[in-house]
């Protein structure tokens, strides 16, 4: 060895060993001890046997995983409201009612149930038109406009000046409020079910009964331009020479949508064209692409909008006497841009109608005006159906519940109440039709419609009182009569469809609570390794699993009422439980009781239970990130209060600093907010440039690059505490890492800059560039990061004890020898080679993140990394706080980087970052990545926190790290059953779409995610981590 120029670390190794090599050769020509190639095999048998129980591990824990998405899947298959769809359409020939000698039935040519009273129709639907940005700003309180404001006065100009030719009303739309709900709707007529929602991006097409097939039935020709996701709903009704269909997902892009459909709608207005279509629809993004992107509180939504009044101006312009102009939002949007929810924002948008003929009316001479709010004279969208139809002759969908409008047919006067109550009566009767016929599909008795019914009948007595010369209050009251029963009628279809299947929620909740008690068992009940132990549970529970799957086979074939879905997975699930259980008694000396025997592992189980009975309470679960607030410092203090108690003087210095540390960054990252609704007044959000913006302040742009510069040096401080600062790790934390967040700070500048638009003309290549550089970003933290971490060495330094060096972690190897040398590193081998790992996918989540939201991610970083340190200094790797700690961390942080329990918060410009279109399935995992980014942190931080400063020659390691993933995983699968069983506890709860049910689609989604992070990426990672470890020191 050359004392005067240090050799590699593994070149030291090999020259440190090279003695005792000979002196093992010589031992070994004596006999004194096994031959080299028996050393061998037993290293290969050490090696072989790893990866086997290791294997098992992750065989095991996937099956957990299986449990939760069975238990999951049962009870939201009851829980979320579904409706029985009939395939029964209606038919021209065939009006629900005697209609009389007023006219003449069968003919869509003068019309099928009522006169025609348009040949053509142009339908304009500007996504996300909330109702007041198309009315008057009035100030109140010196309240200033909004940019939204007065920008699209056209079509409250028009009704006001024009209103025998125009109307203007608030058009209110049922929750869920996402685009492809709100078409079903606004075709079909019916109510949308909660669950439709999560088939917004992949919805199959309309199957029952919708205006857009009637007029198909009717041979008119429909051409459609914009949004695509028409297509998806109504394959092949478009004419295919003239419609032209655009992606809608690109949040980003405000006007590739909106040009097209303005260059291509002119033309088929121009009058010789308009003989080849009868009905044109033109679906505009722009509008909601702008809230997304910056809010509706933005230059760029003022632009938008006078876009659409441009538009609009010119279209009313060049529409003919016989042509309908129907303009509306499928939608509104909150405060931020978003939507989803049930919010007034968000299911207030605006419907407006013109005819050049002098057609439409009002009851009353006040209501000539507009309403000033969306909260005066309210029209449900569904209402758009039967008044549709009515105008273009064509009979009303089957399954409508909507009710005509009274501004369409009251006449110009306002006075023709006859032929207002007559098309009223046509829509209850065909009401009354569906709901005959739905009842007998579902088997209800009369019981269910007792009040319907008695309102339908008191109508018609009303009606058949009327004479030829009946007065207007007679003609009134009949009008009012089949209102009433429309309203009355769909209050009862909203009750029937919110009947749950109370069977399969309590299946769900059964398997999920079974598997809650034996990942309990396994994680907290058993003595010693329970990895050696794992083969006889995983074999148990696949026995059991096949055993019941056989069951329910057989269980579905005997009794074929039975669901089979169901059946299957029910029987699949509790066999399996039931195996487990079985292997449970079969090792029951190595079964101890899950109860906690320390302070600590109580302070768990009060974290925990706590946190998960506050679901019960709407204030609690909106508060959530307060109360994850107070918990965090709660842990902070008292481990700094245990520290101060340890023994060694290292361990209470280097505790207490980490424990305050741990408090102070906690608060520094509450600083960080977005509110959701109902925390207003007593919420001020911060991650924005504003409340009512989406995009970041100008101000926020240096906070990734302050992370950039200083989190790859207070990591490293960390390698540095343990003398681990060596080999890949220098490579990595000193340089990639670093670049890697460089570049994360230039994308978010870019997009600032395209934004903003600081560059006119360089638009495309701003977007380009930025791409590029997340691409390139990326591939440092996944593919580079990846490769470092699948072939690096342990991070080790050799230094030869004759120069004296002086470490605080050192392993001496061989004492007594002129040649002794010093292991730089040993002492944390396995931390420090894992914990790279936490970092790769910190770079990744880091990129995805808004400014903000970088700063936010990176805190948790740091935290992770004093979290080992707190583990560590106060012996607590054995007991379940650190993975419970790390629970709450990560929830904590999704508030932090942007995020409420909504469906309205979620961030789909994400999907974007390093795509310009939609690529599955890298544009869910991007999303996955923004949304659920600090619980995937957190969850691939687990298994440092038993493998921070452990020796390599520890035994039982893969059980520690089996033992903190279940403990992970059962913190998420204690709030994932307590949210489940709240939400079905409080299913009749006034709040229950807009508070308890997205919790618990949260709480589901989360645990499963962490299941896949947990099981496949952080314990899946620990076998690179070992095997490299292996080479080394060997097998143990």
């Amino acid at each position: 060895m050359d004392y005067g120029e240090p050799l590699p670390s593994y070149e030291g190794i090999a020259a440190a060993f090279a003695k005792a090599k000979a002196d093992k050769e010589r031992d070994e020509a004596q006999g004194l001890r096994p031959a080299t190639r028996d050393a061998a095999v037993v290293q290969k048998q050490g090696e072989v046997h790893f990866k086997a129980a290791h294997g098992l591990v992750i065989a095991f824990l996937t099956w957990i995983l299986v449990l939760h998405a069975l238990g999951i899947y049962l009870f939201t298959s009851g829980f979320m409201l579904t409706r029985l769809v009939l395939d029964e359409k209606s038919e021209c020939a065939l009006p629900p009612t005697d209609i009389g000698s007023t006219h003449t039935p069968g003919s869509p040519e003068t019309g099928c149930w009522h006169p025609k009273s348009f040949e053509k129709a142009v339908v304009i639907l500007i996504d996300a038109l909330r109702y007041d940005f198309t009315v008057p700003f009035k100030s109140e309180d010196s309240e200033q406009p909004h940019h939204f404001h007065n920008a699209l006065p056209v079509l409250y100009e028009t009704a006001i000046n024009n209103p025998s030719n125009a109307f203007l009303l608030p058009f209110i739309a049922d929750p869920p409020t996402a685009t492809m709900q709100r078409l079903k709707g606004l075709t079909t007529g019916t109510l949308p079910t909660f669950v439709d929602v999560g088939s917004n991006f992949a919805g199959a097409d309309i199957g029952e009964d919708n205006v857009l097939a009637q007029l198909r039935n009717a041979s008119r020709r429909i051409v459609h331009l914009g949004d695509d996701t028409w297509h998806a709903l109504f394959p092949g009704y478009f004419e295919p020479n003239l419609t032209h269909a655009y992606d809608s997902f690109n949040v980003w892009d405000l006007h590739t949508v909106d040009n097209g459909v303005t260059d291509h709608i002119f033309p088929l207005l121009h009058p010789s064209n308009t003989s080849k279509w009868d009905v044109t629809i033109g679906h505009y993004l722009g509008v909601d692409h702008a809230g997304h992107r910056y809010g509706p509180d933005h230059p760029a939504m003022a632009a938008k909008l006078k876009q659409m009044d441009d538009t609009l101006r010119r279209i009313i312009g060049q529409i003919d006497d016989n042509t309908l102009l129907v303009v509306m939002g499928d939608h509104g949007m909150d405060s931020k841009g978003d939507h989803g929810g049930e919010s007034d924002d968000e299911i207030q948008a605006a419907l407006f109608m013109y005819s050049k003929r002098k057609f439409f009316g009002r009851s009353s001479p006040a209501f000539q005006t507009p309403p000033a709010t969306a909260k005066e004279r309210q029209v449900a969208q569904i209402d758009l159906v039967p008044t549709l139809s009515l105008l273009l002759g064509l009979p009303i969908p089957f399954n409508n519940l909507g009710a005509p409008i009274e501004e369409a047919f009251i006449g110009a006067a306002g006075d023709d109440y006859r032929n207002l109550a007559t098309v009223n009566r046509l829509t209850a009767a065909q009401i009354h039709r569906y709901q005959h016929e739905y009842a007998l599909a579902r088997g209800l008795d009369g019981s269910t419609r007792v009040s319907s019914l008695s309102l339908w009948a008191s109508a018609n007595n009303v009606w058949n009182s009327l004479g030829k010369k009946s007065t207007q209050d007679q003609l009134k009251d009949a009008y009012s009569s089949y209102s009433a029963y429309q309203i009355e009628t769909l209050k009862i279809c909203r009750d029937l469809w919110a009947r749950f299947d109370i069977p399969r929620m309590l299946s769900g909740v059964t398997i999920l609570a079974l598997s809650l008690v034996v990942l309990a068992v396994y994680a907290r009940g058993i003595d010693g390794d329970r990895s050696e132990l794992t083969p006889t549970l995983f074999a148990m529970a696949s026995i059991g699993t096949t055993i019941g799957l056989l069951i329910g086979v057989g269980t579905t074939y005997a009794i074929p009422s039975l669901a089979r879905d169901n059946t299957f997975a029910y029987c699949f699930a509790m066999g399996g439980i039931v195996g487990v259980g079985a292997a449970f008694w079969y090792i029951r000396r190595r079964i101890s009781s899950p109860i906690p025997t320390s302070m600590w592992g109580w302070l768990s189980v009060i974290f925990t239970v706590a946190l998960s009975a506050g679901f019960a309470a709407n204030s609690f679960t909106i508060w959530e990130d307060e109360i994850l607030l107070h918990f965090l410092v709660t842990f902070g203090v008292l481990t700094a209060i245990s520290s101060l108690r340890q023994k060694a003087a290292t361990d209470r210095i280097l505790g207490t600093y980490h424990s305050i540390l741990f408090v102070l960054l906690t608060r520094v990252a509450s600083l960080s907010r977005l509110c959701r609704e109902e925390q207003m007044p007593y919420c001020r959000a911060t991650y924005y440039a504003s409340a009512t913006s989406s995009t970041s302040a100008t101000w926020q742009l240096a906070i990734p690059y302050v992370v950039a510069l200083l989190l790859p040096a207070f990591i490293r401080s960390y390698y540095d505490g343990t003398l681990s600062y060596q080999g890949s790790a220098v490579l990595w934390l000193g340089f990639a890492l670093r670049f890697g967040l460089l570049l994360s700070a230039a994308y978010w500048t870019l997009d600032a800059a395209d934004d903003g638009d600081w560059y006119p003309g360089y638009g495309e290549i701003l977007k380009t560039t930025k791409i590029i550089i997340a691409q390139l970003t990326l591939a440092i933290a996944l593919a580079f990061g990846y490769s470092t971490f699948a072939w690096s060495k342990p991070f080790l330094k050799i230094e030869d004890k004759s120069k004296k060096a002086k470490a605080s972690k050192k392993e001496v190897i061989p004492e007594g020898n002129p040649s002794s040398i010093t292991i730089l590193g040993y002492a944390n081998v396995h931390g420090s080679r894992y914990a790279l790992l936490v970092t790769m996918w910190f770079l990744a989540i880091a990129l995805v993140q808004k400014p903000m939201g970088a700063g936010a991610i990176a805190i948790a970083c740091w935290q992770i990394f004093s979290l080992f340190e707190i583990i560590d200094t106060n012996k607590l790797s054995d007991t379940p706080i650190g993975p419970v700690v790390l629970g709450l961390l990560g929830s904590f942080h999704f508030f932090k980087t942007g995020h409420q329990h909504t469906l309205s918060s979620i961030q789909w410009e994400s999907a974007f970052i390093a795509l310009r279109t939609i690529k599955y399935p890298w544009t869910p995992i991007l999303v996955v990545l923004n949304t659920f980014g600090a619980q995937i942190l957190c969850a691939v931080a687990v298994p440092a926190l038993v493998l921070w400063k452990q020796s390599p020659k520890k035994r039982g390691l893969l059980g520690d790290v089996a033992k903190a993933m279940g403990t992970h995983m059962l913190f998420y699968a204690v709030v994932n059953l307590a949210t489940t069983m709240w939400a079905g506890h409080l299913r009749r709860h006034l709040m229950l779409y807009r508070i308890f049910c997205p919790r618990f689609m949260g709480g589901a989604v989360v645990l499963l995610i962490v299941d896949v992070v947990g099981i496949f990426m952080a314990v899946g990672g620990t076998r690179l981590s070992f095997l490299s470890i292996g080479e080394v020191f060997g097998w143990h």
